[in-house]
């Protein structure tokens, strides 16, 4: 096949992936809509049901990793720890260093049958993004405005609100509040100096108030911390992009199980904590860079069938009807028609491109680039 033919059927199984995903994530969203009504009802039921709904979206993602690019994830870990995962409520930490990172820690929660009901503390601007804001809406994700002092009341219900969740669900956070660059490393070792604190090579510094509030508010429902470092090897970079094109990566996932009555209860005795492990974290990068594994037993989570089988569903559900839609277009004959269509076309790209740019580090947050704007908590 020549360049000019590989760029044309890539082309095109791109926009069969987007539309299968955006079509369905919309129905999907419409359906998420009508379940409202059960919440004064039977509060329980919404939630389960909310759960399965979820579960369609962001599977589709995950498929993309683990069945379109082929991408292995192998877990370093306790082998008495492991046992555990998927069978007790979690708070996990991930590190944010790469664009593909959410996906990852997606691919953890999939491969122990949580992602579904996982959670997140995300951005409060990702609550407008249609389908995956929208489905976290109804999944009652923590969303704030990354100013403490108005979001601490709203964040402290949200989680509060978690302690009769009916599934098992694992919250996962990203402490650092926002990915990392060398400029906002830069800036965050700057604050680290003026407050006295050791610095860390591959992280930011983390903000502890969301993680202590989250403990706080967790405790008792949730049984452990799972404190995760992610890393891919061959120092490979991977994006969105990339797994959409079928690039193929290996994600090493590094794991430790800390029992949540190991995390200290009092704010100030959780922000030392946290900031003590951010240095083991630290430490288990450089050992990761020095070796290419970390100091656990490597395990390969069994993949399930379950994201590959509802891809397929949604495939074969719409793919019929918009061949069909485009042969009776073709036969039409009809410009305007084609030219409509085609413009549909260049929109969903637009729309696709753009949802894609969200995750990428080039044009990711602005939040800890500017320490005189935003201080670190």
């Amino acid at each position: 096949m020549d360049i000019v033919g590989f760029l044309k059927s890539q082309f095109i199984c791109h926009l069969l992936i987007c539309y299968i995903f955006i079509v369905s994530g919309l129905i999907i969203n419409f359906i998420q809509l009508f379940t409202l009504i059960l919440w004064p009802i039977n509060k329980q039921l919404f939630r389960k049901i909310n759960c399965r709904l979820a579960y369609c979206i962001s599977s589709q993602m995950v498929m993309l990793l683990e069945w379109w690019s082929g991408t292995d994830c192998t877990l370093y870990t306790d082998p008495e720890s492991y046992h555990k995962y998927g069978k007790e409520n979690a708070i996990v930490i991930l590190n944010h260093n790469f664009e593909i990172d959410f996906l990852c820690g997606w691919n953890f929660c999939e491969r122990f049958g949580v992602l579904g009901s996982s959670k997140v503390l995300a951005k409060k601007e990702l609550s407008y993004m249609p389908i995956i804001g929208w489905m976290w809406y109804f999944l009652e994700i923590v969303f704030c405005k990354r100013k403490w002092e108005e979001d601490r009341k709203t964040v402290v219900q949200k989680l509060l609100n978690l302690r009769d969740y009916p599934e098992n669900f694992w919250f996962l956070i990203h402490c650092e509040g926002t990915r990392f660059t060398e400029q906002k490393h830069q800036i965050s070792m700057q604050v680290a100096e003026a407050k006295g604190l050791p610095k860390l090579k591959y992280h930011l510094l983390p903000r502890t108030k969301g993680f202590a509030v989250t403990v706080q508010c967790l405790r008792n429902v949730v049984s452990a911390v799972y404190d995760s470092t992610l890393n891919f090897r061959n120092n490979e970079n991977p994006t969105l992009l990339g797994v959409l094109n079928g690039k193929k990566y290996h994600a090493d996932l590094y794991v430790r199980r800390i029992p949540l009555e190991d995390v200290p209860e009092d704010e100030q005795e959780c922000s030392t904590w946290l900031h003590k492990l951010y240095q083991e974290k630290d430490a288990f990068q450089e050992e990761y860079y020095r070796t290419g594994t970390y100091p656990a037993v490597p395990i390969i989570p069994p993949r399930r069938p379950w994201t590959l089988l509802n891809w397929l569903f949604w495939a074969l559900l719409l793919l019929y009807p918009l061949f069909k839609l485009l042969i009776n277009m073709i036969n039409s004959g009809s410009s305007l028609t084609l030219a409509s269509f085609a413009f549909v076309i260049i929109i969903a790209s637009v729309g696709v491109r753009w949802m894609i740019g969200v995750t990428e580090i080039n044009k990711g947050s602005t939040y800890g680039n500017n320490d005189n704007k935003q201080k670190q908590k």
